[in-house]
């Protein structure tokens, strides 16, 4: 073989070496911006294979809210009660939570309650706000939907439901709704680069789940 053709396979090999890391490189960054969120929230559970069940229940306003309604939207789902103090420890961020979705088009904040009536929930929410909460509230006193239908025992519990019906990811215990990344993540499942990491019982799955080994959880 002549040294001129050695040189043109040589250079063929050496470009590709380099469209191939660039492609892989790229693709990193790309998988990296798409699990950020997800991997610094650390749900408890994250997956595509599980469908939200439907229900309907009357609303703190005195209409009624039934979930199948709402598809095309990306449902945040949130459980509490007014005897718990994280629930309630939490409900400022979530109210700032409420306010940010509340600008965009395509997503609804929702949170169900287990008390008694509306006039408690109304009663525990004004003593918090003053006033009334920048989220829709529904009233679950027999817990029909939070326990029977969800399987929730222990508030808070948040659910995130994608514009299929599809939940996408839960998270247990009270968190800083506040952070910028919640958004992010609520942002990616309305049809954006979305991440393939799988989560069970808080721990990252899937080819990908290294990727959460070096995103440092921010709430």
């Amino acid at each position: 073989m002549r040294p001129a053709q050695l040189v043109q396979i040589a250079f063929i090999v050496l470009a590709s070496f380099f469209v191939y890391a660039f492609v892989a490189t790229a693709k990193d960054s790309e998988n990296r911006r798409a699990c950020n969120a997800l991997c610094s929230m650390r749900p408890n559970y994250a997956a595509q294979d599980r469908r939200a069940p439907d229900f309907e229940l009357p609303t703190m306003s005195g209409g009624t809210w039934r979930l199948s309604d709402h598809r095309g939207e990306v449902i945040v789902l949130n459980f509490w009660t007014k005897t718990c103090a994280p629930c309630l420890e939490e409900m400022p961020s979530l109210a700032k939570l409420g306010h940010s979705l509340g600008e965009r088009q395509g997503v609804r904040l929702v949170t169900i309650t287990t008390d008694e009536s509306a006039e408690d929930a109304r009663k525990t929410l004004e003593s918090l706000f003053g006033g009334a909460p920048p989220f829709e509230v529904l009233i679950d006193p027999e817990a029909s939907v939070v326990t029977d239908r969800f399987g929730t025992k222990l508030f808070p519990e948040t659910w995130f439901i994608d514009p299929h019906g599809v939940i996408r990811a839960r998270v247990d215990g009270a968190r800083d709704w506040s952070n910028p990344l919640v958004v992010s993540f609520v942002q990616s499942l309305r049809g954006s680069p979305q991440c393939d990491i799988e989560f069970s019982r808080g721990q990252a799955r899937g080819e990908l789940a290294g990727l959460c080994e070096d995103v440092v959880p921010s709430f």
